[in-house]
């Protein structure tokens, strides 16, 4: 019999501005956000500039078709950028961008090459290369980089899911979802990315650990993502379990039931390259289990991020001189290009599982998880600062 569906979740808006009590929230006169096509990054901006609550605009860009899937070269350029569907970028240059990725940063260094230098960036997560140039730059604990006064450390992503557009996904999708035996479990699915390996294999291999955790009784609801290669829906069609649902993602579909799984579901299993859907999930305080995927080397698993914080942290050297040591050492790789700002997708998962916020695929999953630690206050506060300067 069909349990209960749930109640929209608590604690699933973003804070206002007002929420937020800072005693100043006046940004510079324009402020335009550079966003790419990747949704998980598109959100961790959005949830920053809610609580900020400034006027910005919005300014989408599109690639070249060589760059849609390859990542270009990192320089100050615009020649990524399909011109004719991104939105125009021309005078009155913005005093203050806001910015994610590899692509939509390189925007941002040319619109500021182009202010003579007046346009001034908050960039988001790793940069690929000329950080010095960069305002500030705002990192969870995924990107190892060094101890610069323009580096805000972040523990954790800010991305997170608004109630509202939760509460919305749930009205539509609970007619069809209601009869389904529960529980109901939200089965995310990824896709390849450096470093982790993402085959066939590994997806009849998670078909038949979901067919498990379902033998009890329950409905595996399978969402693939824009990264998904199609041999693995594939293999996800053909293995999973009969009554399974599996939901292929097409690019401008509407009827995605991600948002309504957020609400509705009562156990998630992520893999393990998703930080967006693992980050959306733990801040709801919902069951979350994370399956490793494993990565394609060893050193990719979590030794180099050991190596470069042993190199550039305060491991090596006490106190103030470390610091000091550390700060210039990084501008100098920085300046020379050797210092490619190395990012460990597995820090997140790590650091999830180790706080009891989520915990591995195969594992009992979690009663209660205890509430994510808030960074957006800070974050916001850093960048009223920046702006008010």
């Amino acid at each position: 019999m069909a349990g209960p569906l749930r109640s929209a979740p608590a604690g699933a808006a973003v804070r206002s501005s007002a929420e937020l009590s800072l005693p100043h929230r006046t940004a510079l006169g324009r402020v335009w956000l550079l966003l790419g096509d990747k949704p998980g990054d598109n959100a961790q901006i959005e949830a920053v500039v809610e609580a900020l609550g400034w006027r910005c605009e919005r300014k989408m860009l599109h690639w070249q078709a060589p760059y849609a899937t390859r990542k270009p070269r990192f320089r100050v350029t615009l020649s990524h950028v399909d011109r004719s569907r991104s939105a125009p970028l021309e005078p009155p240059w913005p005093d203050l961008i806001l910015t994610i990725g590899r692509r939509p940063s390189m925007v941002a260094l040319w619109v500021k090459e182009q202010s003579a230098g007046c346009s001034r960036i908050v960039l988001f997560g790793k940069p690929s290369g000329l950080m010095t140039r960069f305002d500030l730059v705002v990192a969870g604990a995924e990107v190892q980089l060094p101890a610069l006064p323009n580096v805000l450390p972040i523990r954790l992503p800010l991305m997170r899911a608004r109630g509202e557009d939760i509460t919305t996904a749930m009205a539509l999708w609970q007619p069809r979802l209601a009869a389904l035996p529960r529980p109901l479990i939200a089965l995310l699915v990824g896709g390849p990315t450096v470093p982790f390996v993402f085959d066939a294999r590994l997806s009849v291999q998670l078909c038949r650990l979901a067919a498990e955790t379902a033998a009890a009784g329950g409905t595996p609801y399978v969402t693939t993502s824009r990264r998904t290669p199609a041999h693995a829906v594939a293999a996800l069609r053909s293995e999973l379990a009969a009554g399974s649902i599996v939901h292929e993602w097409r690019p401008g579909d509407a009827r995605n039931p991600y948002r309504a799984l957020l609400g509705l579901a009562d156990l998630f299993v992520v893999t393990s390259d998703s930080l967006s859907m693992q980050m959306e999930i733990a801040r709801l305080r919902r069951k979350l289990a994370i399956y490793a995927l494993p990565p394609s080397s060893r050193l990719s698993a979590g030794p180099l991020s050991d190596l470069t914080d042993g190199m550039l942290g305060s491991r090596v050297l006490p106190g103030s001189l470390a610091r000091r040591c550390e700060q210039r050492l990084g501008q100098a790789l920085d300046r020379i290009g050797a210092f490619r700002h190395h990012r460990d997708l597995t820090a997140i998962p790590r650091q999830l599982v180790a706080d009891g916020h989520a915990v591995w695929f195969g594992q009992p999953f979690p009663d209660i998880a205890p509430a994510l630690p808030d960074e957006l206050p800070g974050v916001v506060a850093r960048l009223v600062t920046l702006a008010a300067h």
